[in-house]
């Protein structure tokens, strides 16, 4: 893997950093609705008497340097978030900055989104790889016209039938939120089963909806590695066939599987996002919705800027640690 090649992509990293953060200030300015008129509406309707509205509403936008040119607040956003990583204040949480609202809500998405996607990943390659498999159990390769019927199903609607089912039902699992209200939180065994059980739901919504989609392609790809050189070669030497599974077989389908994860990890997020909506889950996309809801700009810049981030920080590094799962692969400068 040449200098060349990471410098290259670090690059494209950061690019999409800049051009991501100034679509988004952009998107955030064109909406119709204004933020302080918001707050001043939320503050009217709890009942708080509001006067001087206009000479409160011009003290916030000089506040929050709404009140200069576009042009103006975008150079002083792109200055302190590239310099200071600074994304400003929640207008609706003032005087709390952006960062510790998504970091508060962090460890919920990033537990949510990495055991998710790795149960997902690895339990549906692992069937695709069986179903493929000559002489596999015929139960496994019926379970692929079980699961893709259902990853065609969105996100929400497939959490909204197994809140209906296991929640309404059932009433096997809470209907959303991290713990039960009115518990103390602690690291004891009686709050991590409560943890698990209001992240099953949100967490097997997610699996369901994209594990068929690994479980099909995976099978493609090792249909056309059962007749490589390679495998024959194996069964000659007389190894076993959980080696030349695994080993071989696996192994090598297992790569394009490694970019498909990298390319899908876009759609896996935002599903997240809806999945985190739907179950009132304090993770970041929960921070999200309310910041739309309140038309909170700083926040909705922060936190959609901080999406993209971790999207393309995760391709980056896929695709650095590529070479080292296949070491046939090796990125260099060309000659000529």
């Amino acid at each position: 893997m040449s200098l060349k090649y990471v410098v290259q992509r670090v690059g494209s990293f950061l690019i999409t950093i800049i051009v991501s953060a100034t679509l988004i200030f952009i998107v955030t300015r064109i909406t119709p609705q204004d933020p302080i008129q918001a707050l001043i509406g939320r503050m009217a309707s709890r009942g708080r008497m509001i006067e001087g509205g206009e000479e409160l509403i011009r003290a916030y936008e000089e506040r929050f340097g709404l009140d200069k040119p576009e042009y103006v607040q975008y150079i002083v956003y792109m200055k302190n978030l590239l310099l200071h990583g600074d994304m400003g204040v929640s207008l609706a949480y003032y005087p709390t900055p952006v960062s510790s609202l998504i970091l508060n809500a962090l460890p919920w998405t990033i537990g949510l989104f990495f055991v998710s996607t790795i149960i997902a990943f690895l339990l549906g390659n692992l069937l695709g790889a069986i179903a493929a498999w000559p002489n596999s159990p015929r139960l496994i390769k019926s379970l692929i016209y079980t699961l893709m019927p259902i990853s065609v199903i969105p996100y929400y609607l497939l959490a909204l039938i197994l809140i209906f089912i296991f929640s309404i039902n059932l009433d096997l699992f809470p209907m959303g939120g991290s713990t039960s209200i009115g518990t103390a939180r602690g690291w004891n065994f009686a709050t991590v089963i409560d943890v698990i059980r209001h992240a099953f739901l949100p967490s097997l919504s997610i699996i369901l909806a994209v594990v068929g989609f690994w479980v099909l392609s995976m099978r493609g790809t090792m249909m056309t590695v059962l007749g490589e050189d390679y495998l024959v070669y194996s069964k000659a030497k007389g190894l076993t066939q959980k080696t030349i599974f695994l080993k071989y077989a696996v192994r090598n389908a297992s790569l394009p599987q490694v970019t498909a994860l990298a390319l899908d990890l876009g759609r896996i997020v935002s599903g997240q996002v809806l999945v985190e909506i739907i179950f009132s889950y304090p993770g970041v996309g929960w921070v999200l919705y309310n910041a739309l809801r309140t038309a909170d700009y700083f926040v909705i810049q922060g936190v959609v800027l901080f999406v993209i981030i971790s999207v393309a920080l995760s391709t980056l590094i896929l695709d650095l640690i590529y070479p080292l799962l296949d070491p046939r692969i090796a990125y260099r400068e060309a000659t000529r």
